[in-house]
């Protein structure tokens, strides 16, 4: 049983204010595997009152100094890479091999392109006469999901570290432990006292007490449209810098003259990737009727190579649903599903075979589903993959556009030149391509209600600063 009864506040292991604490299951065995504490609105108090006394200073240090300490903390990622990956398939249930990519290989790459921006961003130019400053915009509150615990911790800390912001990190209570680990890191580095600092508890206790906080400038969340807006609420009477990135129902839009068996194969093991727990995961696949019947059967077999069971086997693609909340959740979306009537193409609410234990679901496709059925609607932040038959291209673009989520959209096409004019029309912050891998330096974020803002390259730096004019007077030549 592993205990983690301290946070991380002003540089030091600091015992909680409060006595509370969650237990963390693991959700292939059902095991409480660890013992977390569970703070309250002092202890972000404390954590926020660190950050604000540690910014004066940091936000002056020299970016070239910031990028040696993002160095130190990529070093410290990929020497604890393996203790990582174990610790996420503990706390979240992914397979041990998929995270070592997409858990801890995408946060390695982050910092890294921090550290990269530190150096090469200019944070400083000349307009005329007036100069131009690019700096920290203050303290930054942080609260990240648990589908992807240390990649969205990444996405926000390493770029909010670049632009010379201090920093609260509320990670979620489901899946902190790689957090615990990251702040070991971060001292190991010797980051300043107060630069960041690390407070565990429920959202409605300590995320809502740090996106209220009056000394925290900027809030960024990942998490559902409901927590999203929540976060927005309480931050609204003090006036600071909202960053949601909020949930999807992207569309996969297969056109006629695509290649069917790479792009129903690609799109149906993305979906299920995670065991469907994505954001950006392409859960609707609107696909030409005429060949509805190829493409269920093409889906089919795919889902004959995707093995689901123990995450610890080198070979296990899907892994249990992350926590037991989730699991109901996603087993009454698929009985929802079954009763508005849509057809059950392969899986359904039963475990899958030699499951009998942990919060596992059979990888599910839906097929015949139209675009006004709640199935089509609403995330189910699980393995169900909704199959939308359309007759012509514009119908596709149509069905795609009508949700209230645009955070991913995909298109597959005969040709790139086709899949580009159909992304142009899709109403979403990020269009993947012919099965085009996602890019980690691409800005990332969604229109809608799937949120405000982007992350990932020069354009997450930019989230944590401010612009300031600084107009200089230039006399004029005087006149001969």
């Amino acid at each position: 049983m592993l205990v983690r009864d301290k946070f991380y506040i002003n540089g030091q292991w600091v015992a909680p204010i409060g006595s509370d604490v969650a237990e963390i299951t693991n959700p292939a065995t059902e095991e409480v595997v660890a013992k977390v504490a569970s703070g309250n609105e002092s202890d972000i108090d404390a954590a926020v009152m660190a950050a604000r006394n540690a910014f004066d200073d940091w936000s002056q240090t020299d970016p070239a100094v910031r990028a040696e300490y993002l160095d130190k903390i990529v070093a410290g990622l990929e020497a604890r890479s393996d203790e990582l990956a174990e610790a996420i398939t503990a706390e979240m249930g992914m397979p041990v091999m998929l995270c070592k990519g997409a858990q801890i290989g995408n946060p390695v790459f982050t910092f890294k392109e921090a550290a990269q921006l530190c150096r090469d961003y200019e944070f400083e130019t000349d307009h005329g006469s007036t100069h131009v400053v690019k700096e920290a915009a203050g303290v930054c509150g942080m609260i990240t999901p648990w589908n992807f615990p240390l990649n969205q911790i990444g996405g926000k800390v390493a770029p909010a570290l670049a632009a010379g912001c201090t920093l609260v990190l509320k990670p979620s209570e489901l899946a902190p432990m790689d957090a615990f680990i990251l702040a070991e890191i971060i001292d190991e580095a010797g980051l300043p006292p107060g630069v960041f600092n690390l407070v565990v508890g429920q959202g409605p206790v300590v995320g809502e007490a740090l996106a209220k906080h009056p000394e925290v400038d900027v809030v960024s969340i990942t998490g559902s449209t409901r927590a999203g807006a929540a976060v927005a609420i309480a931050a609204a009477p003090t006036i600071k810098r909202v960053g949601q990135e909020l949930g999807g129902k992207s569309a996969n839009i297969i056109l006629k003259g695509a290649d069917y068996s790479r792009a129903i194969k690609g799109g149906v093991r993305l979906a299920m990737f995670n065991t469907g727990q994505a954001c950006n995961g392409p859960m609707r696949m609107l696909v030409p009727r005429e060949d509805l019947k190829e493409i269920e059967e093409i889906a089919l077999k795919t889902l004959e190579g995707i093995k689901v069971g123990n995450p610890l086997e080198d070979d296990t693609y899907m892994g249990p649903i992350a926590n037991k909340a989730q699991y109901d959740r996603v087993l009454a979306f698929i009985e929802r599903g079954i009763a508005e009537g849509v057809t059950v193409l392969a899986g359904g609410a039963e475990k899958p075979e030699g499951c009998d234990k942990g919060f596992f679901v059979k990888p599910t496709i839906f097929t015949n589903v139209s675009n006004d059925m709640v199935s089509a609607r609403e995330e189910a932040f699980g393995p169900v993959l909704c199959l939308i038959p359309y007759d012509t291209e514009e119908e596709a673009i149509r069905i795609a556009n009508d949700n209230p989520y645009g955070l991913s959209s995909y298109v597959q096409a005969g040709n790139i030149e086709d899949a580009r004019r159909v992304g142009r029309k899709i109403r979403a912050g990020h269009v993947e391509l012919n099965g085009a891998r996602f890019d980690q330096g691409a800005p990332f974020g969604g229109y809608k209600m799937s949120g405000n803002g982007r992350e990932h390259g020069v354009w997450g730096l930019e989230e944590y600063l401010e612009t300031k004019a600084m107009i200089g007077y230039i006399p004029r030549s005087p006149k001969k």
